[in-house]
């Protein structure tokens, strides 16, 4: 297995020296500064690839083996086939990042929101900060906040009771931070949070899409693409969905193995893979993940390993360090590493340490959410460790 690490690109606080010095080997990177829905071009590419694999003298190589990700514009979830001219820039965007040698593709088909987080620097007992969901406040921000109409129908009573008394008692500062986390774009995006009003204005573009409609379009873009990714020797691996259900009355369709194992019949390509993500496949309490792993493994060409623990009803989480929570990620583990000695070869799988705490000196340094450096390295370290025992040292 190849040791992976997210970098958002030169004006990162995380410098690439600073991945070289966590024993990341592979990058996993993405244009973040070309608008949705644009073509990327194969110069592009080349230049962000030239910036992470022209190793300075007496530097450790890394290599860019993964893209995350080619962001799927919101005509294509709402109108899936019929939004020709998205698809087609979709595929020249592949097809430039195919050009460069580039083997992996991650991508995900959340509409509106991608993963979704009421706090992000919620204070472990260990001082550390985590991202966490909270359900209370996600849905006094639904409620009473965002004002969705068909809100009080998908909560039951005493949820919109809790969620007033929570409402009740923030600040606006408080308010006015929830409604930053939930409404900012994709993590590394240029693109600035929405509006209250540009969200509602986002929702309703949904009316009438349930999530047999959504899962269609996702074939039709997935039927459309895959041959283009095949040919070029590209793996395409879908994310799964960030908490894996329903939110804002949104349909998710990637949320479970039945989920996965619908669109692999529609599209049975080699190519049409999995990012597997402990984390967010996690945050459900029956998906048993060393199942899906092993179930989905020769789909499997892309991994976030991270862990979530469940709160209360099992609505509320928070992201736990890397060996802790809810995932038991020694039996995950294994079964990746099985499938990764079945492969051999070049057709190894890349993981990442996904998320972590804030801790130690990143506590006073502007960090991407989600993303720093020292939180991260541990996981990784303790990943790494696992994986020594199991005999499968990573490259």
């Amino acid at each position: 297995m190849r040791q992976g690490w997210r970098w958002f690109g030169p004006e990162a606080p995380v410098t690439l020296d600073e991945v070289r010095q966590t024993g990341a080997t592979n990058i996993v990177s993405s244009l973040h500064q070309v608008p949705i829905g644009r073509a990327w071009t194969e110069k592009e590419v080349r230049e962000r690839q030239a910036l992470i694999e022209t190793t300075p003298a007496d530097r450790s190589p890394l290599a860019w083996s993964v893209v995350e990700s080619i962001p799927i514009p919101d005509a294509v979830k709402r109108k899936g086939g019929e939004a020709k001219a998205e698809i087609e820039a979709w595929i020249a965007s592949l097809e430039a990042v195919a050009a460069c040698g580039i083997p992996i593709v991650c991508y995900n088909f959340m509409p509106v929101v991608d993963w979704t987080r009421t706090e992000l620097d919620f204070v472990t007992p260990t001082g550390a900060t985590a991202m966490r969901f909270d359900h209370e406040r996600f849905a006094a921000f639904d409620l009473f906040v965002l004002e969705r109409p068909d809100a009080g129908q998908q909560y039951s009573v005493e949820d919109r009771e809790r969620a007033r008394v929570v409402f009740e008692a923030m600040s606006e500062e408080e308010i006015a931070e929830i409604t930053r986390i939930i409404t900012s774009a994709l993590p590394g995006s240029t693109t600035e949070p929405l509006t209250i009003p540009a969200f509602r204005e986002k929702l309703v573009a949904y009316s009438g899409i349930d999530a047999a409609r959504l899962r269609r379009h996702l074939i039709e873009f997935l039927e459309a693409v895959t041959p283009a990714a095949e040919a070029r020797g590209v793996k395409l691996t879908l994310h799964p969905d960030d908490p894996p259900r329903s939110l804002f009355g949104l349909p998710r369709i990637a949320s479970t193995g039945d989920d996965y194992a619908a669109l692999f019949d529609a599209v049975p390509s080699a190519a049409n893979g999995m990012c597997y993500c402990t984390g967010s496949l996690g945050v459900r309490a029956d998906n048993d993940l060393p199942a899906i792993a092993r179930r989905f493994a020769s789909r499997i060409h892309f991994a976030h390993l991270r862990a979530t623990t469940r709160e209360g009803d099992g609505r509320t989480f928070h992201e736990s360090a890397h060996l802790e929570g809810d995932v038991d990620m020694v039996a995950v583990l294994r079964e990746l590493v099985a499938e990764d000695k079945r492969r051999g070869g070049e057709d190894t799988i890349v993981f990442r340490s996904d998320h972590g705490h804030r801790m130690l000196d990143d506590l006073d340094k502007v960090v991407t959410p989600g993303y720093p450096a020292i939180g991260r390295m541990r996981g990784l370290a303790e990943l790494r460790g696992i994986l020594h025992a199991l005999g499968a040292p990573p490259t």
